[in-house]
């Protein structure tokens, strides 16, 4: 039987994505990601002492809420700078390259 490997996260980086600029600080979103990752080392040790399934899914969701403000907050700042700055270029090939990103950016996440 042969285990197919997950493919790597496909970065998203236009060629003229910040010329002049470099990308927002997301320093913000460090708490936020470091109390995720306690969470899931949580659920882990949950599970490996044999917890009680509701409690250990309890958990699951508060790693995914955690896990889900930080992309609300990161898209937020995409938009308000990243895309914001595309427009101001009035560069239409830019700007259906910017709406093409969000298409596929939406898309993943369903």
């Amino acid at each position: 039987m042969t285990i197919k490997k997950k493919s790597p996260v496909k970065s998203v980086e236009p060629s003229h994505c910040h010329h002049e600029h470099h990308h927002p600080d997301h320093k913000k979103e460090v708490l936020k990601l470091k109390r995720a990752k306690g969470q899931i080392e949580g659920i882990l040790g949950m599970i490996d002492k044999r917890l009680y399934c509701p409690d250990i899914l309890i958990q699951v969701r508060a790693a995914k809420a955690a896990l889900s403000s930080v992309e609300k907050s990161i898209l937020k700042t995409h938009l308000d700078n990243c895309i914001k700055d595309a427009i101001k270029q009035k560069d239409e090939n830019i700007a259906k390259e910017k709406i093409e990103e969000l298409i596929m950016l939406i898309g993943r996440h369903q």
